[in-house]
């Protein structure tokens, strides 16, 4: 009845129809912003409005970074002006931005071999893709690295298979006792070219101006709805997303659509009349962006009840077509869950693979709670991840909701708390 009412009935396109007014309305949704918070009133809004149970917004302290303006350009060996996106986190440049002679290398290793060529310099990463897991912590940790042995900036590598000239942000951390500089992606275009001046011994030259701030923390909110158990309140079944995103792009992919089928799987039931045994509960994260900081509150604030929660599942890993779920929980568990997967044959989601991540309800899975995320074709997610890419959009209006479920599992990459 689910799959029929979402896919061929009354409620089919109904979660694309949902993500693109919410993307349409707010576009990006960073951390501390107006736009972020005029989202979660509009979802608590609709939320209620879908006659959902107990809409009500939970109160946290979120980061409050602001981009600013931002701008950079090759200088020697030829005027080149590049297309650039400071990375989560980063101070801004002293007024008048820097000029400096840019250091180009491939990895960490060869940055510490040439450390003494260091020193003034702004430390360009030209990191091959290997996979987001690997690559990613150039982004995480090149600025701390960089600082290390005198770097006053850093440029890294937009972290991404595929580039139409489209740098890429993300989270950054500065490590605890190390110069905060700087820090900003380009595109795999500008990273190619100057590796290739560098290879044939020309002198780079690059000018760097952002004036980017981190102001105090802010209250934020995560956003929940349930559907009240009938037989079994207290025991909770939770589906979850992150509302926030990066202020480039429009957030769809991360974490729109995580956040709208969250939702969608509460109000498709509640649309068919159903009730369920066990509470199901949508939480829609804030502030995963910056570290899941809005899903570890939460876990903080509600572990006492840890006992009460029967599975946890998250969708953070875009909008592709579904093949299955990542499952982590004991043998008895999986043994459950391999019933439940072959209710999605109708929709080709019937694979079962061990282990789910976890993301946002990482820390729920580390407590015994069974874990769960969509597996889904998730190949070209990088193309547009964080950066003003935009993806594939059917403006027909004639493709069943199917492909809109996301992925409901990790970030790729946990060190730096985002993807």
């Amino acid at each position: 009845m689910i799959i029929q009412l979402a896919v061929y009935g009354a409620a089919r396109n109904q979660s694309y129809n949902r993500l693109a007014e919410l993307t349409d309305k707010f576009g990006g949704r960073l951390s501390g912003s107006a736009a972020l918070e005029n989202a979660i009133d509009y979802m608590i809004q609709k939320m209620t409005e879908d006659g959902l149970d107990n809409v009500h917004g939970e109160t946290v302290m979120v980061p409050n970074w602001e981009r600013g303006d931002e701008s950079a350009a090759v200088l020697q060996p030829r005027y080149h002006p590049m297309s650039i996106l400071g990375l989560g986190s980063s101070v801004g440049t002293p007024v008048g931005g820097i000029t400096a002679e840019a250091l180009i290398v491939k990895s960490f290793d060869e940055l510490h071999r040439r450390a003494a060529e260091a020193k003034g310099k702004i430390v360009v990463y030209n990191q091959d893709f290997v996979n987001y897991g690997v690559s990613v912590m150039y982004r995480g940790y090149g600025a701390s690295e960089a600082a290390k042995v005198g770097g006053v900036a850093s440029l890294v590598r937009s972290v991404t298979p595929l580039s139409v000239y489209s740098p890429h942000t993300g989270i950054q951390m500065y490590s605890d006792g190390v110069p905060k500089i700087p820090t900003a992606s380009i595109t795999v275009e500008d990273a190619e070219m100057m590796w290739r001046m560098s290879q044939r011994g020309e002198r780079i030259v690059i000018f760097l101006n952002m004036s980017a701030q981190n102001y105090p923390m802010v209250e934020s909110r995560n956003t929940v709805a349930e559907i009240i158990g009938s037989k079994y309140p207290e025991q909770v079944v939770l589906v979850s997303g992150h509302l926030d995103s990066w202020d480039v792009g429009q957030g769809a992919m991360d974490d729109g659509g995580g956040a709208i089928i969250s939702w969608q799987a509460l109000s498709l039931v509640k649309q068919l009349g159903l009730r369920p045994k066990r509470t199901m509960r949508a939480v829609l994260w804030t502030a995963e962006e910056q570290g899941m900081v809005g899903s570890q509150q939460y876990y903080e604030m509600h572990k006492v009840n840890v006992s009460n929660y029967d599975l946890v599942m998250e969708s953070d890993i875009g909008t592709f077509i579904p093949t299955g779920i990542d499952f982590s929980g004991i043998p008895e568990a999986f043994s459950i869950m391999e019933e439940v997967v072959k209710l999605l044959a109708p929709i080709n989601a019937s694979n079962l693979v061990r282990t789910a991540d976890g993301g946002d309800v990482s820390f729920w899975i580390q407590d015994g709670v069974p874990g769960g995320s969509l597996i889904n074709e998730n190949d070209k997610y990088f193309y547009f991840h964080h950066s003003n890419g935009r993806g594939h959009d059917d403006s027909s209006g004639s493709t069943p909701d199917g492909p809109v479920f996301c992925r409901l599992g990790r970030r790729i990459l946990r060190c730096c708390g985002s993807g």
